[in-house]
């Protein structure tokens, strides 16, 4: 057969295979949003969320509000809705009383539970100190927080993000700022503890010994991690919107360079994946991802990409399988989409949908492109159809698909095609209009896609630090940027950070400003200090006292300052490659 026959029939083997598996297994549906040109839908058969079928009132009336210019919110995403719209009146003006009699600033990650996050964003209207973010911004909000006159920190998260907030106010200077966690226990994270094995320390020793080694390392990974591994390699600390882009930058201004990534296997994997496809691509479409990059550039370079193979996420272990099994069996008839940056299965799903003209995998300009193909095709039919597109890539570039779709709906004239987009995510993961953020854009301006639309214009959404909510909706299915071991779910199904309750808060919040007894079980509470100093003979200078001395949270910042350098300048700094040229040349030397 020609590919495109070829491509055809496998098509309609898989349809027959679709039908085939749900005649024997009900399949649990993802959250999704309809899109039709503006008429009121007729309802879909209502099939089994992720996680029931409850819609409550407001969500409700957010779907009615939507649903009146083309937008139906369905299953899972509804549920989402009420549980952020419908916060408890009374919690969020106790909540905000002692917030601000007391001076406390709370920061929380995106993975809260949405009824949550609906309490604290209904209390940031009241209190200004209240940030939901990703780690990285995290500690840059409490320093911004103790500057506004903040006496106390309560951070949402697992405990290495206490631990980056505690540190960054130090170096800020906020000493007398204390800051808390939610729980006088542990609150881990398995990805984070593969990377203090001797395991992990063994993978650093190696790299130590290779010249022009970079270590790029997680975000989430506590400063202990972060400090071994810079007193060992040069250390860069990178997020999953940022990876892609900070491994090419690497190869880029140390063309020799050999960068080893870790702790996350899962991540690694796929990052290798992506670089072996790049090697094959036309050298428009590589440096469409970076320009200073070839197709020739990445075969050179792909002998000197390492990964660490022995870290995973328990909670991406457990339930981003599954998801994924959902998607390939139940979601086999949907075209599938997947940035280049996507953490995750979805990425390879996307590329063996592609293969047979039911997917793309590319930038957030590519994805756009190839939806608006597709719909046009559809309008040139005769007839009335459905399209499903499973979003695997940061929900925020919803608002763009809505303005495209709906414009070439509306401009047809035809009321009987529209456009399903499934969210292949945790329904617990959610972007909200309180998320501010400049997550979104930083991801978008590094393929050059404008998070509006293809063309660059405004949306009448709700903006969420870069991102744009349509119309009549108030959350998203999914996280802002795509932070967490996967797409899939991630920290988002974590029972670690279920750990971080409103009960929680208020205890902790109740303690605060109270007698010796109060203050001595707020001790249980209080992050790692990590005060013990480091010994690094293998830094450059350190005969002559070099970086010898630093106590570990000074050495686990150092890789976080070297990625806000390259955030603000898209250059690594010139301290950072003379690291990497001199301190294991100079290790290999000898």
């Amino acid at each position: 057969m020609t590919r495109s026959r070829a491509a055809a029939a496998a098509n309609v083997l898989e349809a027959m295979l679709l039908r085939a598996r749900s005649l024997v297994r009900q399949y649990p549906r993802f959250p999704s949003l309809l899109i039709s040109a503006g008429d009121m839908p007729e309802q879909p058969q209502q099939e089994p969320s992720i996680n029931g079928n409850g819609n409550g009132s407001a969500a409700a009336a957010a779907a009615a509000t939507a649903a009146s210019g083309g937008l139906t919110p369905q299953g899972a995403f509804a549920e989402a809705q009420a549980a952020y719209l419908e916060p408890n009146a009374a919690e969020v003006l106790a909540l905000v009383h002692t917030l601000s009699t007391k001076k406390i600033g709370v920061v929380a990650h995106f993975y809260m539970d949405p009824q949550v996050q609906g309490v604290l964003s209904s209390a940031a209207e009241h209190w200004p100190h209240i940030a939901i973010s990703d780690s990285l911004v995290m500690a840059d909000a409490a320093v911004k927080m103790a500057k506004g006159g903040c006496r106390a920190v309560c951070v949402l998260g697992v405990d290495f993000m206490s631990e980056n907030v505690r540190a960054i106010l130090d170096e800020a200077g906020h000493t007398d700022v204390q800051v808390y966690r939610m729980s006088p226990l542990s609150i881990g994270c398995s990805l984070s503890e593969a990377a203090e094995s001797e395991d992990y320390v063994r993978y650093l020793t190696e790299a130590s010994r290779t010249p022009n080694s970079l270590h790029v390392v997680y975000i989430n990974t506590s400063l202990y991690t972060k400090a071994i591994a810079d007193s060992l390699v040069p250390t860069i600390t990178c997020t999953s919107s940022n990876v892609v882009q900070t491994t090419l930058q690497a190869f880029a201004q140390v063309p020799e360079a050999t960068v080893w990534y870790g702790p996350d296997t899962y991540m690694g994997a796929n990052l290798a994946q992506l670089l072996q496809w790049l090697a094959q691509m036309p050298d428009e479409e590589v440096q469409a991802l970076h320009p200073a990059h070839t197709a020739a550039s990445i075969r050179a370079l792909l002998p000197r990409f390492k990964y660490y193979d022995n870290g995973s996420c328990i909670v991406h272990h457990i339930f981003g399988g599954e998801v994924c099994e959902i998607v390939r069996e139940a979601y086999s008839d949907a075209y599938l989409t997947a940035h280049f940056e996507v953490p995750g299965e979805m990425f390879t799903l996307a590329m063996e949908a592609k293969g047979r003209g039911m997917g793309v995998v590319g930038s957030t300009s590519n994805i756009l492109d190839f939806i608006v193909l597709k719909v046009k095709d559809a309008l040139a039919r005769p007839f009335g159809d459905r399209l499903k597109f499973v979003l695997g890539t940061e929900s925020g570039m919803i608002t763009s698909i809505v303005r495209k779709v709906q414009s070439l709906l509306r401009a047809s004239g035809r009321r009987d095609v529209d456009v399903e987009i499934v969210f292949p995510v945790n329904p617990s993961a959610i972007t909200t209009a309180q998320q501010q953020t400049s997550s979104s854009s930083r991801s978008e301006s590094s393929n050059g896609a404008s998070p509006s639309g293809g063309d660059g214009s405004a949306s009448g959404g709700r903006a969420v630090g870069g991102v744009e909510l349509p119309m009549g909706l108030s959350v998203l299915p999914g996280p802002a940027m795509g932070e967490g071991c996967s797409l899939e779910g991630g920290c988002a199904s974590c029972p670690y950070m279920r750990m971080n309750t409103l009960a929680a808060l208020h205890t902790v919040c109740g303690m605060i400003g109270g007698g010796p007894e109060a203050q001595a079980a707020l001790e249980a509470y209080k992050p790692k200090l990590y005060e013990q100093r480091l010994v690094e003979p293998g830094k450059a200078g350190a005969a002559e006292g070099g970086a010898q001395g630093r106590s570990i949270a000074q050495a686990g910042c150092t890789s976080i300052l070297h990625m806000q350098d390259f955030q603000k300048g898209k250059r690594f700094s010139d301290k950072l490659v003379a690291d990497i040229t001199t301190r294991n040349a100079a290790v290999a030397g000898r």
